[in-house]
């Protein structure tokens, strides 16, 4: 760089200037004496990232008024080299404006005031480009389909047997198959629905940006809607079986600090299997015929059996236990005892606490597949064929209801594969994704089934309530469970808050009055069905039919469907096909309401 007279006054003006508060800006300093050469070496894309990084992350540790920095984007850091006169080797003008900031820059040497030289004033090559290396996360396969099989087994399994029985054995593997591999194919189009999107930034749109571009405001409205009412069906399941699961575990402490087990079990209906019991008050006709260790079959026995079934709510013992009870109830008082816990997590600016918390999930599905498995070998096979196991029952869309919420990943699914190495193999990741999660279905489905001792009308919506309260590994999963509901609920809150917020405020957290008065509805919901309807399988069936209507049968077609219209590949048969799959999803969500009262 060519130099000037005025070498005294440089020296001077050297002395006069503090020291480099840090690295970086001592890094910025000698740039600018060294002039054009260092910036072309740290352009160099040999350099060395760690060196960047260091001076990267120096740089912003600067205060506003020390850092050189006067511009940061994805691709480069700006620094702005210290001005001399010799860095000036332009014009006179040029000269003369650097001599007259210099002039006021011995006014007030600690750079701190307006007396420095504006940015737009400074000559272009007293700039320093340092080029921001980028650094992505990104996840192999194993990663990819661990985190669908994770995200996608949720409290729909506890449902499975009973959702299987209300098929029919032969029917109901028949239809878990049939709606994995609709669901598979309709998330595969989802996957691919960005591939004939070319705008910026499409690598990270999310489905609901997907449905926008193709569809506009209204189908945006629509997705993003349907994900929410998906939200609060999980929600109200999670609120109901964390009230089940914290009633139980608290009644199991009572229990056996006072040894009343004994007294306060509902029948056993075969006493071979003391673990294991029927809460229905009444066993329908078909049933009485059946075989078992006590040969039930007589209406005086189904009469007794209703009455100690009803004797449940009945208040046994003590005085303490009669206050116990008036306390200590699963659906008058316990729903309400646990806003006491949760909600003063769920109003969290940023839940990034509970996130070190999902490994509990990955545990908790484990132990009830390993509970399920010790239980069952336990038991033996109970398929007696002269018990009639039915192969079809006629309120089978029970179990459709169910599998549309156990396979819907469609929301999230774009997030899950956007940081996958090898993007090229999301297909063929998905589908061992659904495989895997549809053979842990079958597995928990069949495998209660055939091996439940009782007879299967008995099998409940949650299977946990099969088992007598003194049952020592029932109790142990719905500890596991419910502190790993505990965690994953504020972030269920967190995602639904961000999507209504967002939607009719363009922001996540407008204040805390919106974040509290949003919260304080979503929990009166939560209570209304806690309390007035803790039927997780209705629940789970009615909200897996909506939203799949939505999501898992309809958006994804109707985007694939324009795509291929706007590059002229629509064919009839094409349109035919997707047609049928969105009538499977209506025709889906009626029957729901046709089976009520039978399940």
């Amino acid at each position: 760089m060519r130099r000037t007279t005025g070498d005294d006054d440089e020296a001077d003006e050297r002395q006069q200037q503090p020291a480099p508060r840090s690295t970086a800006a001592a890094a910025a300093s000698a740039a600018g004496q060294r002039g054009v050469d260092q910036r072309t070496q740290l352009q160099n894309p040999a350099a060395s990232n760690r060196d960047l990084e260091r001076v990267q992350d120096e740089i912003r540790a600067l205060s506003p008024g020390l850092s050189p920095v006067i511009h940061e984007d994805d691709d480069n850091i700006i620094i702005r080299r210290p001005i001399t006169y010799g860095s000036i080797n332009t014009s006179e003008n040029d000269s003369a404006v650097a001599s007259r900031y210099r002039y006021y820059h011995r006014l007030d040497p600690q750079s701190q005031s307006s007396l420095i030289m504006p940015a737009h004033v400074v000559p272009s090559d007293c700039y320093l480009h340092v080029p921001v290396s980028v650094r992505l996360n990104t996840q192999s396969s194993i990663i990819t389909i661990f985190s669908i099989w994770n995200t996608m087994l949720g409290t729909s399994i506890l449902s499975m047997p009973w959702a299987l029985e209300k098929a029919g054995f032969g029917f109901g593997i028949l239809l878990m198959i049939l709606m994995a591999g609709i669901s598979l194919y309709t998330a595969y189009r989802v996957v691919r629905s960005k591939d004939h999107i070319h705008v910026q930034g499409a690598d990270n749109l999310e489905f609901s940006d997907v449905v926008r571009h193709y569809l506009g405001q209204w189908g945006e409205y629509i997705s993003v809607i349907f994900s929410v009412l998906s939200l609060v069906g999980a929600t109200v399941v999670y609120w109901i079986l964390m009230s089940n699961f914290l009633y139980n575990t608290v009644l199991f402490i009572y229990l056996k600090a006072h040894n009343e087990f004994n007294s306060t079990e509902p029948v056993k209906i075969n006493g071979s299997y003391p673990d294991v019991l029927c809460t229905q008050p009444v066993i329908p006709k078909n049933e009485l015929h059946r075989k078992t260790d006590d040969n039930f079959n007589s209406a005086e026995d189904r009469d007794l059996i209703d009455m100690l079934h009803r004797s449940l709510d009945i208040v046994l013992g003590s005085s303490s236990r009669e206050m116990f009870n008036k306390i200590w109830s699963q659906t008058l008082t316990v729903p309400f005892f646990l806003i006491i816990v949760l909600f003063p997590l769920i109003n969290f600016k940023s839940p990034t606490f509970f996130t070190k918390f999902n490994a509990l999930g990955t545990v908790s599905v484990l132990y009830i597949l390993t509970f399920i498995l010790v239980k069952g070998i336990k038991w033996g096979i109970h398929m007696d064929t002269s018990l009639k196991i039915p192969e079809f029952q006629k309120t089978f869309p029970a179990l459709t209801g169910t599998l549309a919420l156990a396979y819907f990943i469609h929301n999230c699914i774009l997030s899950i594969v956007r940081n996958q190495r090898h993007p090229e193999n999301n297909g063929r990741d998905l589908s061992i994704a659904y495989v895997l999660v549809t053979a842990t279905y079958v597995f928990v489905g069949i495998f209660f089934y055939i091996c439940f001792p009782l007879p299967k009308n008995c099998i409940e919506d949650n299977l946990l309530n099969n088992f007598v309260n003194s049952d020592i590994m029932a109790f142990v999963a719905r500890i596991f469970l419910f502190f790993q509901m505990v965690t994953v609920f504020p972030l269920l809150l967190f995602i639904l808050r961000i999507q209504v917020l967002s939607l009719f405020f363009h922001s996540v957290y407008p204040s805390l009055k919106h974040v509290l008065v949003l919260n304080a509805i979503l929990i009166v919901v939560c209570l209304v069905f806690a309390t007035q309807l803790p039927q997780i399988g209705t629940i789970i069936r009615f909200s897996g039919a909506l939203c799949g209507l939505v999501y898992v049968f309809t958006l994804p077609c109707v985007v694939y469907l324009l795509a291929l219209r706007r590059h002229s590949s629509l064919t009839w048969p094409i349109v035919a096909i997707h047609v049928v799959v969105i009538v499977l999803g209506l025709l889906n969500f009626i029957a729901q309401f046709l089976i009520l009262g039978q399940t």
